[in-house]
């Protein structure tokens, strides 16, 4: 396994990466090598207490927007206008709910207290971003992750209340594709995002949406 350093920001080639996807361990959360890890593919998942873990899975997890699956109980939600949304208005909320919330199934990543902070200084840069779902004033959902300008890498989400992650989920797709974005980043697989329309294409294909 290859340990990066905290000077030199690169990855080893993609093709090092072993079957489980995990690329290299160890350099830093720095805002220009997270940065760099995204226009690679390459995106930190690991728990505390562990050393920063980089992966690039092979097959990758993405949503093609034409593909986006809205159940009729779902379409009625949005319908209804049963929440608020916002786009971008409170992402340091949202990304310590995604953190502190406590779930009954295997979705986002593990936000350790230096992940929050990575993140929230690449939202500071115009990196990051979020969608609140909101009812009755309050924060009942939501989702953040990094822009690349052409592609959305999602990274976490939470619900407080049946459904709202999914809105917020919704209304990203709607937003990216009103803006010609390629694709949505899922990163790995899950069932909640397969039922969504999201499917898994072989790594390479997934660089190539990067590359150009």
């Amino acid at each position: 396994m290859i340990w990066l350093s905290d000077k030199n920001i690169d990855f080893p080639d993609i093709e090092n990466a072993n079957e489980d996807g995990v690329l290299a361990l160890g350099g830093d959360l720095s805002t220009e090598r997270l940065i760099h890890a995204y226009k690679n593919g390459i995106f930190p998942w690991f728990s505390e207490g562990e050393p920063i873990v980089w992966y690039c899975p092979n097959p990758r997890m993405v949503l093609f927007f034409e593909k986006l699956k809205i159940s009729k109980s779902l379409r009625k939600i949005l319908k209804d206008q049963e929440f608020t949304i916002t786009f971008n208005q409170n992402f340091e909320e949202v990304i310590y709910n995604c953190k502190s919330i406590q779930r009954t199934d295997n979705l986002g990543t593990w936000i350790t207290d230096e992940m929050e902070e990575a993140y929230v200084n690449l939202h500071k840069k115009g990196k990051a971003k979020s969608i609140e779902v909101w009812q009755d004033k309050q924060l009942v959902g939501g989702l953040y992750g990094i822009d690349l300008g052409t592609i959305f890498c999602g990274e976490s989400m939470f619900s407080k209340v049946s459904n709202a992650s999914k809105v917020a989920f919704v209304y990203l797709v709607e937003k990216l594709k009103s803006e010609d974005y390629k694709l949505l980043d899922c990163q790995v697989y899950n069932d909640h995002l397969a039922s969504l329309g999201a499917e898994e294409i072989p790594r390479g294909q997934f660089l190539n949406f990067l590359k150009n």
